[in-house]
């Protein structure tokens, strides 16, 4: 399956209480199905959300389901599976009544 590639950096700036953290960098490659980027562009224009809201929801959203698609016989994934179908399916249900 073709897919998209993206690297993936977290960093660690300050916890709860503002004090700066020094931690080592999250850093990997995520590949996925979508064009990521044009997710984040079509959430900001729709879904009423600060630009900042509208990025981690969908970075976040692709995140976590291209896994599921990837490793469907994980006990979790499977458990999560038809909440998340129906989060999905309301998301492209508002795609189609525009």
């Amino acid at each position: 399956m073709k897919q998209h590639q993206y690297r993936i950096t977290v960093e660690h700036l300050a916890d709860k209480d503002g004090n700066a953290v020094e931690r080592k960098a999250l850093r990997f490659d995520a590949p996925n199905h979508d064009d990521i980027f044009e997710i984040v562009e079509r959430t900001k224009e729709r879904e009423g959300m600060s630009d900042n809201i509208a990025e981690r929801f969908a970075v976040g959203l692709k995140l976590m389901t291209e896994p599921m698609m990837e490793d469907k016989d994980n006990p979790l994934f499977s458990r999560l599976r038809p909440h998340i179908m129906e989060m999905m399916k309301i998301i492209k249900q508002k795609d189609k009544h525009e």
